[in-house]
């Protein structure tokens, strides 16, 4: 038997039947006639094994799945504005139900390979995008005071959403969704905890309700808290604050701050948008603390999401490049690429997220999920709402 081995691969190659039905005595008759034998001809390489075919390959594996959630995501784009005339619900939303709808057509295992792709890889790059959206120096502008109750707002809540979940006996798992999607930045932050969340049963489910539930309770916060402001008493800056500090998603946040008024909407961006650099602080805390502490598992080590690095060098490239001279005109059609890349990916994500969610699943979720987020926005809202009535 022969062993081949290279780069830690063995092969062992068997002897051929002829060979091996020889019997010792007849041997050296078997070796006279060899030259008689024809020799086998060389197997042929097979289609896939050939380079040029490498790349034809990839695309037959993964190209089903992107195709299916990318026309999930156009159905979802166009939707939107008819959607909007009865409940302005985003594309993001519509996009996560019409997968959902269609999770039996997308179980074929044609579709598997690329709706995994899109949930675990594009996701990933299309977070790392956002990075593009922040610049350092409007984030420093805010103070120190304003910075620390934000963050101690945003701990807070995530806390609590692990301890709600395992108060009312759901997975502290959902518990890390829910808080951090109320603390970051919404459906955004949902999925880009899910990536380093250790996998459970229903995770799936979980993820695709947060979502949901993210949109549901920051659309309606962008209504109430804004007459809440007024009746506390709060001035411009801090009631941009106070929108920024706790409304859920951006597109909220933009609303409820410029319907205030200008000067409150731009801060309450501005505050949104340090929210939202902290999603790499929070998903590698995250990750950590959900790592399992016991058994063969005590000493394993949080996986570092490079996304979140990425994310991280894109805010500090964006912060840098207006200060260059020349370099701000080259950069624009850059970053607005960017930031059309990142839009397309979250949408083809999250229609891969509902393709592979079931609506058995979702059904299945009660009122104990529903308490956990209220549990959370309650407490941001207290945090931040507490901390800005001291400060002021």
């Amino acid at each position: 038997m022969t062993s081949l081995s290279g780069s830690g691969v063995a092969i062992a190659a068997s002897p051929p039947e002829h060979e091996a039905r020889v019997n010792p005595a007849d041997r050296s008759d078997a070796v006279k006639g060899a030259s008689s034998v024809e020799p086998m001809p060389a197997a042929e390489p097979t289609p896939a094994a050939a380079p040029g075919n490498a790349v034809p390959a990839v695309l037959r594996r993964y190209a089903p799945g992107l195709a299916l959630a990318a026309a999930v995501a156009l159905a979802a784009l166009a939707a939107e504005p008819l959607v909007g005339r009865v409940l302005p619900i985003p594309a993001m939303v519509i996009a996560l139900l019409i997968g959902v709808a269609f999770n039996r057509l997308a179980a074929r295992p044609l579709y598997e390979p690329g709706l995994t792709y899109s949930v675990k890889k594009l996701l990933r790059i299309a977070i790392a995008l956002l990075g593009t959206r922040i610049a350092l120096g409007d984030i420093f502008a805010l103070g120190v005071p304003v910075a620390l109750l934000i963050v101690a707002g945003m701990a807070a809540t995530i806390a609590s959403g692990v301890w709600f979940a395992r108060l009312l006996g759901l997975d502290r798992r959902y518990g890390a969704l829910a808080g951090a999607s109320t603390a970051v930045c919404g459906a955004s932050a949902a999925l880009a905890t899910a990536t380093v969340v250790p996998n459970y049963p229903s995770k799936a489910a979980d993820v695709a309700f947060t979502v949901i539930a993210a949109n549901a309770f920051s659309t309606l916060v962008m209504i109430l808290y804004p007459p809440l402001c007024a009746l506390l008493g709060l001035d411009p800056q801090a009631t941009g604050i106070m929108l920024g500090g706790t409304v859920h998603d951006m597109a909220q946040v933009v609303g409820a701050g410029y319907a205030v008024s200008e000067p409150v909407g731009n801060t309450a961006v501005i505050v949104k948008l340090f929210r939202i650099f902290l999603l790499l602080p929070v998903v590698l805390i995250v990750g950590w603390w959900l790592l399992p502490r016991d058994g063969a598992q005590m000493h394993a080590k949080v996986p570092v999401p490079v996304f979140a690095l990425v994310f991280l060098a894109l805010c500090l490239v964006n912060s840098l490049v207006p200060a260059v001279p020349g370099a701000a005109a080259l950069y624009a059609p850059v970053k607005a690429a960017f930031h059309v890349a990142s839009t397309a990916g979250l949408l083809i994500a999250i229609s891969a997220l509902g393709l592979q969610t079931s609506p058995a699943a979702i059904l299945r979720i009660g009122w104990r999920h529903v308490a956990v987020f209220v549990g959370a926005t309650l407490v941001i809202l207290a945090v931040v709402t507490g901390g800005l009535l001291a400060l002021h």
